[in-house]
C-alpha cells in the first residue's frame, strides 16, 4: 500500500533527516528487527524512521541508481518482515510498502515512533536468544547497555506519548476532513493521493497513522485533528496564531489578526499576511554595481522559519496562542513553553543549538514533507544568515530558568522604511582622521540635526550606531535626523554600503 509521502524525497533525503533512513542492498532479518526495534523506540521523539530494502548506502546516502531486489522474493521478506516483528515486544508492526522505484524493486518500511515504549528485541534470531534495547545513535542503530544512561533514560519514555501523536478521545473519525487529507497528499506528490478515493476512509487514516483503534472504537490521533480538522482550536483552543500590530509606544491603538484552520493553512496564512502588510522593501541603486541594492524591514526568510518553528515546537496541550507582537521597530514571536531541557538561555546565544529531544514527533515531518520548515537543528542559523544577509540587527533567542516561553526577537532595518538611501554601514570602523572616536561629541551645537551633522564633518565614515552611542541617543533617532538633513541637501552618501562615505554638499560649504 502507498505511504503518504514523496517517495523521491524520501530516498534523497529532503523530507527526512538522514539518521532516521537506513538503506539495505538486500534481506538482512536480524539487522532488519533491531532497527525497526530502534526506530520504534525513537529515544528523541524524531518520530521514528524509514528502512528502504533495495538500494545500497554508501556514507549514510543512497547509492543510485538503486541495486533492487528480486521481484520473486518480494512476498517471501514482507511474510518473514511479520514474523521477526512477532519477536519485538511489547508487540510493534510497522508498514511496509513494496514499490518500484527507477525500475527497480524495493521495500520501504516505515516504522513510526511506537505508543507503548520501550520496546525489546532479540539480540539473534536464534531460540532463546535474550532480548535487549535498541536506539538511534546517528546515522547507526546500536544496542543500549544495561544501566547505562540510555537505559534510564528510555524507561523514562515508558508509557509517554508526544502530545501530537497521542490519540484524541474526545473527537471522532468524522471530525478528520477528507478533502484536506487528499489536497495534502496531492500537495506532497504522494502516491497515496491515488488511492484515497477509492479506499475506505477509516484504512487511509490508519495508513497515514493519524487514527488508531479497532473499527468498533477508530479514534483521531492529534496530529490529523491539527492537520486535517477545518478548526482544530475546538480541540486544541491555543492553536491559532495572533498577529497584534501596536501603533503607538505605549500600546493604547493596536490592531488584530487571528488565523486558525490547519496548522499549514494558518502558517501560511500568517505568513502571508506579514509579507503584505508589514515587510518593507527599499530599492536603491550604488554607483559601484550595476545591480540596485535591495533592503528589507524584516528579511522574510527569517520571518518564516521563526514561525515556523515556534509552530513545530509549542505544546499544543497549552491554551497559548502564538503571539506575533509588531512594532515599529521590532517583531517579537512569543510561544510557550520554552525549549526543551537541557537547552537554556546561555544555549540559545550559540550559533548553533543542539536539540537532542522534541515535544511533537510527527508535526515536523508534515512540515517538512510541504517545504515549511527544514532539517532540525537548522532553525536558528538560518535566521541568522538571513538578518545578516539584509545587514540587520542580531536576532535575538529567550526563554527564562524555567523554560515557560520562547521569545524571539527581530530589530527592523530602518533603512527600509527611509524614502532616500542613506547607506550608512551598521559596524563601520569609527575614526577621525587615524585616530579612533573614544570621547562623546562637545561640539556646542543646539538641535539634534546640528549634533549628528558635527558627527558626519568630525568622520565621514561613521556609522548610524557610533553617532547613537556619542550622542546618547536611538540607533532610530539618528536615522531620522539624517533623513532629515538629506532631504535638507545638506549631506549625501557616496559609494557603496560598506565602502561609502558622507560628502557634505556645496551649497552647505562642503
Amino acid at each position: 500500500m502507498p505511504l503518504p509521502i514523496n517517495i523521491r524525497d524520501l530516498i534523497n533525503g529532503q523530507s527526512i533527516e538522514w539518521e532516521r533512513l537506513e538503506f539495505k542492498t538486500g534481506w538482512n532479518p536480524e539487522s532488519v528487527m533491531h532497527t525497526i526495534c530502534a526506530f520504534a523506540n525513537d529515544i528523541n521523539n524524531w518520530g521514528g524512521g524509514y528502512i528502504i530494502i533495495g538500494i545500497s548506502e554508501s556514507n549514510g546516502r543512497a547509492v543510485l541508481p538503486p541495486a533492487g531486489i528480486d521481484p520473486g522474493s518480494v512476498d517471501t521478506i514482507q511474510k518473514k518482515l511479520l514474523q521477526i516483528c512477532r519477536l519485538i515486544t511489547p508487540d510493534y508492526f510497522p508498514i511496509a510498502a513494496p514499490m518500484v522505484y527507477e525500475n527497480r524493486n524495493i521495500i520501504v518500511i516505515w516504522c513510526p515512533g511506537g505508543a507503548v515504549r520501550p520496546y525489546k528485541a532479540p539480540e539473534k534470531l536464534a531460540k532463546n536468544s535474550p532480548h535487549s534495547y535498541y536506539i538511534r545513535r546517528y546515522s547507526s542503530t546500536v544496542k543500549v547497555k544495561s544501566g547505562s544512561e540510555d537505559e534510564s533514560n528510555l524507561l523514562q519514555l515508558a508509557a509517554k506519548i508526544p502530545f501530537d501523536d497521542r490519540v484524541n478521545q474526545a473527537a471522532e473519525i468524522e471530525d478528520l476532513n477528507l478533502t484536506l487529507i487528499k489536497e495534502y497528499l496531492r500537495e506532497v506528490k504522494s502516491d497515496l493521493y491515488k488511492s484515497a478515493e477509492n479506499m475506505p476512509f477509516s484504512d487511509l487514516c490508519r495508513q497515514m497513522q493519524i487514527a488508531r483503534g479497532p473499527d468498533e472504537y477508530l479514534k483521531p490521533v492529534n496530529i490529523g485533528l491539527l492537520m486535517f480538522n477545518t478548526d482544530p482550536s475546538k480541540f486544541f483552543r491555543g492553536a491559532v496564531i495572533e498577529i497584534v500590530e501596536f501603533m503607538d509606544k505605549i500600546g493604547d491603538k493596536f490592531t488584530e489578526k487571528i488565523f486558525s484552520g490547519p496548522l499549514h493553512h494558518q502558517l501560511r496564512m500568517a505568513l502571508q499576511y506579514l509579507k503584505n502588510a508589514v515587510i518593507k522593501e527599499r530599492i536603491r541603486k550604488v554607483d559601484t554595481r550595476p545591480e540596485a541594492e535591495r533592503i528589507f524591514n524584516y528579511p522574510l526568510t527569517a520571518l518564516e522559519e521563526a514561525l515556523a518553528n515556534a509552530v513545530y515546537h509549542r505544546s499544543y496541550d497549552n491554551q497559548t496562542t502564538i503571539e506575533v507582537s509588531v512594532f515599529k521597530d521590532r517583531i517579537e514571536i512569543l510561544s510557550f513553553p520554552g525549549p526543551m531541557p537541557p537547552v537554556s538561555e546561555n544555549d540559545l546565544k550559540n550559533e548553533r543549538v543542539a536539540v537532542r529531544n522534541y515535544r511533537n514527533r510527527r508535526i515536523g515531518d508534515f512540515l517538512k514533507e510541504l517545504d515549511l520548515t527544514e532539517g532540525r537543528s537548522t532553525g536558528i542559523p538560518k535566521i541568522r544568515t538571513a538578518m545578516t544577509d539584509n545587514n540587520s540587527s542580531e536576532p535575538e533567542f529567550h526563554t527564562d530558568e524555567g523554560r515557560t516561553y520562547f521569545l524571539t526577537i527581530f530589530r527592523a532595518n530602518m533603512d527600509a522604511y527611509e524614502d532616500e538611501p542613506e547607506n550608512v554601514p551598521e559596524n563601520a570602523t569609527v575614526k577621525v582622521g587615524e585616530a579612533p572616536v573614544t570621547t562623546p561629541v562637545t561640539t556646542p551645537v543646539t538641535t539634534p540635526e546640528e549634533k549628528v551633522f558635527q558627527c558626519i564633518i568630525k568622520n565621514n565614515k561613521i556609522s548610524k550606531q557610533e553617532i547613537a552611542n556619542l550622542l546618547g541617543i536611538t540607533r532610530d533617532g539618528v536615522s531620522y535626523h539624517i533623513k532629515k538633513l538629506r532631504k535638507s541637501g545638506i549631506i549625501e552618501w557616496i559609494g557603496s554600503p560598506s565602502n561609502g562615505h558622507w560628502e557634505i554638499t556645496e551649497t552647505n560649504g562642503g
